[in-house]
């Protein structure tokens, strides 16, 4: 086997799919691996969801309905202070937690992004070497195919020495 169809080292070694990502495995949730870290993310994803939205809807609306119709005993009087206190509450823990989601989630990004870049720099390369190894092996084909002529030149005019000699000899 010549050594332009040889399969060079670098690409024998580079097989693995996701050669590009395990530099960045060490990436992990953006609250850490352990149960509260799934917990906390877990409620941030929820956060932005259509079924908080509406959950939340559902149950400030039933709120306001009870304490204004003064349904049982009003426990949250207009202007619904308890209301406005547990919205606040709310958003001091989301907050934080969607911001932290958000900085995380963006690191990830960053190293996928990096690593796609590293992926689309290899790619070029072997595309760079193919085209190499392409241009050498047309230099060596056409170095052959002009050969393959001259050879055929040369046996075409000792094809006609020899009839030459042959009708020569003959007469």
């Amino acid at each position: 086997m010549s050594e332009l169809t040889e399969v060079p080292p670098a690409v024998e070694e580079s097989t693995d799919p996701f050669r590009f990502i395990t530099d960045h495995s060490h990436l992990h949730g953006a609250f850490g691996e352990d149960k509260f870290g799934a917990i906390a993310e877990r409620i941030a994803l929820f956060f932005g969801t259509p079924t908080y939205i509406i959950v939340q809807t559902v149950i400030v609306f039933f709120w306001v309905l009870l304490n204004a119709l003064g349904v049982a005993f009003a426990w949250d009087a207009y202007p619904f202070v308890f209301l406005n206190l547990a919205f606040s509450l709310q958003a001091a823990y989301a907050a934080p937690l969607i911001l932290l989601a958000q900085t995380r989630s963006a690191e990830r990004e960053k190293h996928a992004e990096e690593a796609a870049a590293l992926h689309r720099d290899e790619v070029a390369n072997q595309n760079v070497m193919m085209l190499n190894e392409n241009t050498a092996l047309t230099g060596e084909t056409h170095k052959l195919a002009s050969e393959v002529k001259r050879l055929t030149e040369e046996i075409k005019t000792l094809t006609e020495r020899v009839e030459a000699a042959v009708l020569k000899g003959s007469a």
